[in-house]
């Protein structure tokens, strides 16, 4: 379920936001993975904001599809980039087969807890055999809001390990860190890549 509280925060801050994300090259986590899609592989940017990763991976040859469930980075998206992206949900991913990867860079932590199962289960149907799947989430035990009103569930490395692997995905690299984000906390987080299990 969309948090309309967090939905406003994104419409408030969109250019912000934009600027924030603005990149003039995909960094190492991204190169990585554009480099192991096969050439015009479909690639579903999940919570795309305003759709820097799918311009890389559209200059890289491959098709993304970017979705948001913000109006408003959508519409920015498209008039910066031309880059054919829609308003969508996590609900409302319901393809089967058809992704050779996922990008779900930092958005499904906006999901409650309990849907995290639902969503990761759906990405998996989503996905050919062997498609790859990015996810960035904050590290953390619980579920608030920030300082600007977005709410976050934070997950420990070992809670996204275990949500991986009962949707059908073999984690396959796992990178931690830290770094500031649009509140301007400085906040841990963890990156994981899973290739779908047959």
């Amino acid at each position: 379920m969309t948090d309309a509280q967090t939905q406003a925060v994104y419409a408030a801050k969109v250019r912000d936001y934009a600027e924030l994300t603005r990149l003039a090259a995909p960094d190492a986590t991204l190169a990585a993975f554009i480099s192991d899609m096969p050439n015009g592989g479909r690639v579903l940017d999940l919570g795309c904001g305003p759709a820097q990763a799918s311009v890389f991976m559209r200059a890289a040859g491959l098709r993304p599809d970017p979705v948001d469930a913000s109006p408003e980075m959508v519409a920015l998206a498209n008039e910066t980039h031309d880059i054919g992206a829609r308003v969508a949900t996590f609900e409302d991913v319901t393809e089967v087969g058809v992704y050779a990867g996922v990008w779900a860079n930092f958005s499904l932590l906006h999901a409650p807890r309990e849907d995290l199962p639902r969503h990761l289960s759906a990405l998996h149907r989503a996905m050919l055999p062997e498609g790859q799947l990015h996810i960035g989430m904050k590290v953390g035990t619980d579920t608030h809001r920030d300082d600007l009103g977005r709410r976050y569930t934070f997950v420990t490395v070992d809670e996204l390990r275990g949500l991986l692997t009962t949707a059908g995905f073999a984690v396959t690299a796992v990178r931690e860190g830290q770094e500031p984000g649009l509140s301007g906390t400085i906040d841990p987080f963890v990156i994981m890549r899973g290739t779908r299990n047959a």
